[in-house]
């Protein structure tokens, strides 16, 4: 029991650095309720705010200008909502995303105080009753063993004995209990009510990236196209292969792979050359073969090792030989660095899904999500 509640308690912890008082920032909870200090509680607490002013400050907010519509003009000239797409079109999306993230995070707070106050009416009880009643109370202690685990596998962020800081952790499971037990709670309210929300998201900022020519995976016709920017040498690039193998397994038909190279010389030295190889495996038709016996042995890519696996991938070594010799594939690994520049990439990995871009040693889920909408939007 212990074990499962503590890979329950782990998944809320943060992945991020923490020192030691962001670990234990949470003392322990404060008797009058599960929300301490929180604007849901305050919410709850004090009344509803009306319905047409939240509605009215989300669709103000959430307006967007068509790309179309004159957004200025200087000296009798237009300027368009797509010409500023154009020029900061990045920096402005992800400013709307962050903007919907909060309008939707404060929009559930809200639903689920205006539902904890209906449950109390019913009840015939405070707000702080209920919540006692449905969180507080249901919340097992926290065990020793609970909190050596969680000590053990958090050493490094937390340079001080364990004897010392028991207590604040311990305070600090006990609130990751009661998030979780809140989580469970207001699902339960929800399910008993008929919750729909209107606010949507903004319009998702692609880039248009030219493939044409480039190595791929997968059927031309698929529905959606990943672009990776990659590193031969690139430990984070090496770590997020066998996503892309399970990727084309599961969605089959449906997704296309297209290799593009961003090799860092500052940071790999070999890359550049690694990727001018493995276009020169491309010409003999072995490009994924290259691609992965690359991989497989990367960081290693002197002059040696990339003629070694144009052997071991079955190339024509002669013409391997004169064509890696002879720099005929530099201005297309110069082509892809290029581009990449104009992008703003500065790191590897690197991906665009139909445009979409994600970046570093994603999970599996983080692809398969965007995937699943974006064939879904294809429909």
């Amino acid at each position: 029991m212990a074990a499962v509640l503590h890979t329950r308690l782990l998944e809320t912890i943060p992945v991020t650095p923490m020192s030691t008082t962001d670990v234990l920032k949470q003392g322990p909870l404060r008797a009058e309720g599960a929300f301490p200090n929180s604007s849901f509680a305050k919410t709850a607490m004090a009344g509803l705010v009306p319905v047409s002013l939240l509605l009215a400050a989300i669709l103000v907010s959430g307006c967007q200008k068509v790309d179309g519509a004159k957004i200025a003009e200087v000296d009798s000239q237009s300027i368009l909502a797509s010409d500023l797409q154009k020029y900061a079109g990045k920096e402005i999306s992800v400013q709307r995303e962050n903007l919907y993230k909060l309008e939707k995070q404060k929009l559930e707070e809200y639903i689920n105080a205006f539902l904890l106050t209906q449950e109390a009416k019913k009840r015939g009880v405070s707000v702080e009753a209920v919540l006692d009643q449905e969180v507080n109370s249901k919340i097992m202690p926290v065990g020793d063993d609970e909190i050596d685990v969680f000590y053990k596998l958090n050493r490094t962020r937390i340079p001080v004995d364990l004897d010392k800081v028991r207590e604040q952790i311990r305070g600090y499971l006990r609130n990751q209990k009661i998030e979780a037990q809140k989580v469970l709670f207001f699902k339960s309210l929800r399910s008993k009510a008929k919750v729909v929300t209107y606010l949507k998201p903004p319009s998702v900022f692609r880039v248009d990236l030219s493939v044409a020519g480039e190595p791929f995976k997968g059927s031309e016709k698929a529905r959606v196209t990943i672009v990776k920017f990659e590193d031969f040498q690139c430990p984070f690039c090496k770590q997020v292969q066998p996503t892309f193998h399970e990727l084309l397994s599961r969605y089959n038909d449906k997704v296309r792979l297209v290799h593009k190279d961003l090799p860092l010389e500052s940071l790999h030295p070999q890359a550049r050359q690694a990727a001018e190889a493995a276009r020169c495996a491309y010409e003999q038709g072995k490009f994924w073969e290259y691609h992965d016996k690359l991989y497989a042995n990367s960081p290693k890519a002197s002059a040696d090792d990339l003629k070694s696996y144009a052997k071991d991938v079955g190339l024509n070594v002669d013409s391997f030989d004169h064509c890696l010799a002879s720099g005929k594939y530099k201005a297309v690994v110069q082509q892809d660095l290029n581009e990449g520049a104009q992008l703003g990439l500065t790191g590897t990995p690197t991906f665009f899904i139909n445009g979409r871009e994600i970046s570093g040693n994603q999970p599996l889920e983080t692809f398969e999500a965007i995937i699943d909408e974006e064939l879904t939007r294809a429909k």
